[in-house]
């Protein structure tokens, strides 16, 4: 069940994002569970696809989400212009997806780890030096 396994993996990582920016309530979670839904049938139909469904259900959850709440996941490095915008999933159909800074093309944190990025977890804390 490799299917099933994927769709289990791409739940868990768009929820951690979530939890991680303070925005995985009852409904939002209710969202992901569509989303991951909607790309089950998706998937089934292109099973060549799997590797992209973290990307795709991430997408699927900030597009339900803007609609909702608002703009999520808000971009960690362009705090201070005043002008919040959401990081957006590069490659957006692709494998081993990343929240990037269109603004200032840079890849934040793959998908599933936003925590890191936005400083809640420590696991990576060297990489992120931010003297620069």
């Amino acid at each position: 069940m490799e299917l099933e396994q994927a769709l289990h993996t791409a739940r868990a990582l768009v929820l951690a994002d979530l939890v991680a920016g303070d925005a995985a309530d009852a409904d939002v979670v209710s969202l992901v569970e569509d989303a991951v839904a909607h790309r089950r049938w998706w998937v089934e139909q292109w099973p060549e696809g799997t590797a992209f469904l973290p990307g795709l259900v991430a997408q699927d959850v900030q597009d339900a989400l803007l609609e909702r709440h608002g703009r999520w996941p808000l971009c960690p490095v362009c705090t201070d212009t005043g002008d919040p915008h959401a990081l957006e999933v590069e490659p957006e159909l692709g494998p081993d997806p990343h929240w990037a800074c269109a603004k200032q093309a840079v890849l934040i944190a793959p998908v599933g780890s936003l925590g890191t990025a936005l400083g809640h977890g420590h696991d990576h804390g060297h990489d992120h030096d931010h003297g620069h």
